[in-house]
């Protein structure tokens, strides 16, 4: 049996290494953010630890807040409304399912599941209820009230 050893990246987020495809898809979607941030902060890869559980969503929505350039906060204590969760080569679709899971019992209001390979996204609304949108759609997620077309993010 063949061991490959998780880099310092992986260990530390508790997640795979990203990839070309995953890191394009992050950025193309904080770019669609653009129009709602008046409304929301929209953050990457921030260290989350809810309630004693530690995770790092590729993107994590909280409502609009300040910040403080002289305090900066490490692991955020509180949860975001949304988290996005980006699949990579090397992750089971059920680990975020499972993730996806356990951020709505630590207060998360909505969790996107992105499968690159398909070009879909899994809104999800609570651990039983999703919304799958394909590449062609327009995106709408309900508990953010926002909506934008997916064309783009999987361009």
């Amino acid at each position: 049996m063949t061991t490959i050893a998780n880099s310092i990246y992986e260990i530390e987020r508790n997640k795979p290494m990203p990839s070309l495809n995953h890191g394009v898809i992050q950025a193309n979607l904080i770019l669609h953010f653009a129009p709602f941030i008046k409304k929301y902060r929209i953050i990457s890869e921030l260290s989350l630890d809810l309630t004693n559980w530690p995770s790092v969503p590729d993107l994590a929505i909280y409502p609009k807040m300040k910040i403080d350039l002289q305090n900066d906060v490490v692991a955020m204590t509180e949860p975001p409304l949304c988290v996005v969760e980006i699949v990579s080569p090397t992750q089971a679709i059920n680990e975020l399912t499972a993730k996806a899971h356990t951020y709505f019992k630590h207060g998360v209001k909505s969790c996107w599941i992105v499968i690159p390979p398909l070009g879909n996204i899994y809104v999800y609304s609570s651990p039983e209820e999703y919304q799958i949108f394909r590449a062609s759609d327009t995106l709408h997620d309900a508990v953010l009230n926002i909506s934008f077309p997916l064309k783009e993010v999987f361009e």
